[in-house]
């Protein structure tokens, strides 16, 4: 007779937890692009986070759990007077970043916006400078904040090169929540044990679903899903620095840890076959590459994979504005991501549905010449039914092309091309555009109109010597740098 059991022979920590681990807390950051592309991707979040409080939808969601709620040294959500325990200031920061889906991306196997670390970086950086002032202790500064950003980005990018988590039905922002529990850790002054429990249990929290993103489903939960994770990041490097003990199989624990459970394909209750299971894939060593190559949205509150499809369209406006009654079909090529991702027919049930729907973000700029947050709204959808009549008549292809210099390291391009067909057999041109602005290889040409967006949303906010006073910080890097962390975020202070 055969006993079975548990070899309860504690292991050392997964080794792409330690990857992390050492890369956090030993890296130096030297290049000086990363350091100035930080600077600007701070003041593109920071802008979309105030733009986005001209929705209620958005700011219902904001505030203490308990109104009245007094938080010493408490950290302050930019745009408001709320002043609130770091793990609320990281969910409010990170819902307001992400709400109109118009921060920095991140496209691979795997989506995303690193930029959504931001909420649980500014929000632990602001509470801790303001408590250290009032030890006596010098400030943190924002140059701590800005490194924490290229850190964040770096993981939460470099996982996503080769690991497609989507393939798997989970959501990207499993990621934000590994690299802001990851910088956010070292902000509070993590030890390497205490920066290794609190990442082990990041990968075993309970990770979101892709549900909230796809039809029939999409809704407005994506739009605060980042805000939840980077929340739920801080809290658990809290947990850690409280001295809890981590879990150092998370990722590799055979039939319990995360690859067996979330990452390989399953196979009802039989065992994992060895060519059924998946592990992370580390193409290359953490560094600065993300933030250097990051995407900005400088043009359209969008999806990332349309951005470049509603460049194309607006050029088309001119041509087809005054013959949409015309128009017999419009043929719109684009890649197999945004096939997958954006690509809906029938209707779209809210603006979270509308944002993620690759027609209606070609129908808008078609019909207006533009494309801009109120366009996904109810009451404008519903004043333009022309807008689902083109939609119906839209034909999606794809090229491999365009699908496989998507993924090639020295491309990565997001390209789409549309071309209108009108009833008498006559036709546009086919507008192609490869790499949107805000691409690295279009980074010169995007950078006056990344400040130009930062102006403009500031001005959404703040009176124009408040907007100045901003601008004239951010926009010197040696200024910002040394601008304490406590001052900085009270100049966003209603």
């Amino acid at each position: 007779m055969s006993a079975t059991f548990d070899l309860n022979e504690r292991p050392d920590y997964d080794e792409a937890l330690q990857k992390i681990a050492d890369y956090v807390l030993t890296y130096k950051v030297e290049n000086k692009e990363a350091w100035n592309t930080a600077r600007l991707c701070l003041m593109d979040t920071l802008g979309c986070g105030l733009l986005a409080l001209r929705f209620p939808d958005c700011t219902k969601h904001l505030g203490p759990i308990v109104e009245g709620t007094i938080v010493p040294h408490g950290a302050r959500v930019p745009g408001t007077s709320f002043r609130l325990d770091p793990v609320k200031a990281a969910w409010d920061i990170g819902c307001i970043v992400r709400w109109l889906d118009y921060n920095d991306t991140w496209l691979a196997a795997e989506w995303g916006h690193p930029s959504d670390n931001l909420g649980g970086i500014l929000a632990v950086a602001d509470h801790l400078s303001q408590k250290r002032v009032a030890e006596g202790k010098a400030p943190l500064t924002m140059r701590e904040v800005l490194e924490a950003m290229v850190m964040a980005h770096e993981i939460q990018g470099v996982f996503a090169l080769e690991n497609s988590f989507n393939r798997v039905g989970l959501d990207h922002v499993i990621l934000v929540k590994v690299a802001s529990t990851a910088v956010t850790a070292k902000l509070m002054g993590a030890t390497r044990e205490q920066m290794l429990a609190a990442l082990s249990h990041a990968w075993i929290d309970g990770q979101a679903l892709r549900t909230y993103r796809h039809a029939p489903n999409a809704g407005s939960r994506k739009s605060w899903a980042a805000g939840d994770a980077t929340s739920r990041a801080v809290r658990l490097a809290d947990i850690a620095m409280r001295g809890e003990m981590g879990v150092p199989s998370a990722l590799t624990a055979p039939q319990w840890g995360f690859y067996d459970v979330l990452f390989s394909k399953t196979n009802k209750d039989q065992a994992l076959k060895p060519e059924d299971k998946r592990r992370f894939s580390l193409p290359q060593k953490f560094g600065s590459y993300v933030m250097e190559n990051i995407l900005f949205k400088v043009s359209f509150p969008a999806e990332f994979h349309a951005q470049t499809a509603a460049e194309a369209a607006v050029t088309l406006h001119p041509q087809v504005k005054d013959r949409l009654d015309q128009i017999d079909r419009i043929v719109v090529t684009t890649h197999e991501s945004a096939i997958r991702i954006i690509s809906k027919v029938g209707k779209l049930a809210n603006a979270a549905d509308r944002d993620h729907c690759l027609q209606y973000m070609v129908a808008v700029p078609l019909i207006f010449g533009d494309l801009v947050a109120e366009h996904y709204e109810d009451s404008f959808h519903e004043a333009n039914p022309l807008i689902d009549e083109l939609r119906d008549k839209m034909e999606i292809v794809e090229d491999e092309r365009y699908t496989r210099e998507y993924l090639e390291a020295d491309k990565r391009s997001i390209a789409n091309a549309i071309q209108v067909v009108f009833k008498d057999g006559s036709s546009t041109e086919k507008v192609a555009v490869e790499y949107p602005i805000g691409h690295r290889r279009r980074r010169e040409e995007s950078i006056p109109l990344l400040s130009d967006k930062f102006r403009a949303n500031l001005a959404t906010r703040f009176p124009a010597q408040r907007c100045e006073q901003i601008f004239e910080v951010c926009k010197n890097q040696k200024s910002l740098e040394n601008t304490p962390v406590q001052e900085f975020v009270g100049m966003f202070v209603i």
